[in-house]
C-alpha cells in the first residue's frame, strides 16, 4: 500500500499522545511562490509570444509539471505530523519512503525556543531539542505552529515533577 501509516500506529499501549500536529502551512510559502512565478512566467509566454503549436505544448506541459510539483510539495506537508507523547517527540514524514525520527524525552537535556519576527507575525516558531552529548535524528523542529503552547507543554513533560502536562489547553486532534 503508498499509503503512509498513521502515526498513531507506532504509539506504544502504554504512551499517552499530548500533541500532534503538522508543521506551519508557511512552510510551504517558498515554494508556492516559486509555481506562482513559474505560472506567470508560463502565461506571459503563451501569451507574448507568437502563436504556434510548439509554443503551445510547452507552456502547457510546463504549466503542468508545476503544478505536479507544487502538489508533491502539499503532499508531503499533509502527511509529515509532529507528536510529543509522554515519553518521546515523533517526526514522521514520507509518502514513498516512510521515516519516523524520535527521541525519548528521558534523554532530553535542553529545549530552545526561537521565534523570528516572521514567526511572531505567521504564528511558528523552532523548537531545538538537544540531548547529552550527541546529535539525535531529531533536534530541530522548524515551523512548529503554536509554538508557546508547545513549549509550555513539552517542558512540562520533560522538567515536570509529574511527567503530566496541561494538555487539555491545546485543541484536540479531529477524529476522522
Amino acid at each position: 500500500m503508498l499509503a503512509p501509516r498513521e502515526i498513531d500506529e507506532y504509539l506504544l499501549p502504554t504512551e499517552r499522545r499530548v500533541i500532534r500536529v503538522r508543521q506551519h502551512w508557511s512552510v510551504m510559502l517558498n515554494d508556492m511562490t516559486q509555481a506562482s512565478i513559474a505560472l506567470g512566467i508560463l502565461v506571459a509566454l503563451q501569451r507574448y509570444l507568437p502563436t504556434s503549436l510548439v509554443i503551445d505544448n510547452l507552456t502547457f506541459y510546463g504549466g503542468v509539471v508545476v503544478v505536479a510539483r507544487l502538489t508533491i510539495f502539499v503532499a508531503l506537508w499533509w502527511v509529515e505530523r509532529i507528536v510529543i507523547t509522554d515519553k518521546r517527540v515523533m517526526l514522521a514524514r514520507g509518502i514513498l519512503t516512510h521515516n519516523i525520527g524520535m527521541m525519548p524525552l528521558g534523554k532530553v537535556t535542553d529545549l530552545t525556543f526561537e521565534r523570528t519576527l516572521t514567526g511572531r507575525m505567521m504564528g511558528y516558531g523552532t523548537m531545538i531539542i538537544e540531548s547529552a552529548g550527541q546529535i539525535q535524528a531529531l533536534n530541530r523542529i522548524d515551523y512548529m505552529p503554536r509554538p508557546e503552547e508547545i513549549y509550555e507543554a513539552l517542558t512540562e513533560l520533560i522538567f515536570g515533577d509529574k511527567k503530566q502536562t496541561r494538555s487539555h489547553l491545546l485543541a484536540k486532534p479531529r477524529r476522522r
